[in-house]
């Protein structure tokens, strides 16, 4: 899947959304980690070659890219029977605010749907409190709440639990 888009405002030029390779594990580390690195209360990295190397074989990762091939931002997605799982949404701290992660989810949500999901569902961390009405306002709707069980430790005295929202298509 390779898409040509138009670009959103404040990008100058096209760019495309693809599915990752391993090839590209290299430059979706540090893109991840750095889009993230404002949970400062949760421990260590978010990602790293073996995390990410595993989601590549759990689920698909959408890559935007340049015309020069540098990966402007990402976001995983899972198809798990007639329902998807999309997280990870990442975009590079230069391009932030500018329409590219609403058009991630858009392709998130369109690989989905191709492949068979009639909703998609997203996990939102309650220490996000920003995250939840953003996504409202693109058709998403709180479902639960439920235990949050990170991959890294939580920074000492930091609780924290799942907000859990679907869209349906």
């Amino acid at each position: 899947m390779t898409e040509i888009l138009n670009p959103p405002t404040g990008f100058l030029h096209p760019f495309s959304i693809r599915t990752a390779s391993a090839a590209d594990c290299p430059s979706l580390i540090p893109l991840i980690n750095a889009a993230f690195s404002i949970e400062t209360f949760l421990e260590g990295t978010r990602t790293d070659e073996s995390r990410l190397t595993a989601m590549m074989e759990k689920g698909t990762i959408l890559v935007a890219e340049d015309s020069s091939a540098r990966l402007l931002g990402c976001v995983y997605v899972e198809v798990g029977g007639d329902r998807g799982y999309m997280g990870q949404l990442a975009v590079d701290r230069a391009h932030q605010r500018a329409g590219l992660g609403r058009i991630l989810v858009e392709a998130a949500e369109s690989h989905l749907r191709k492949s068979g999901c009639k909703a998609v569902d997203i996990v939102v961390l309650s220490l996000r409190p920003e995250l939840p009405p953003v996504y409202r306002r693109i058709g998403y709707l709180e479902t639960g709440t439920g235990p949050f069980t990170p991959q890294r430790s939580l920074a000492p005295g930091v609780e924290c639990h799942g907000i859990f929202m679907s869209k349906q298509f």
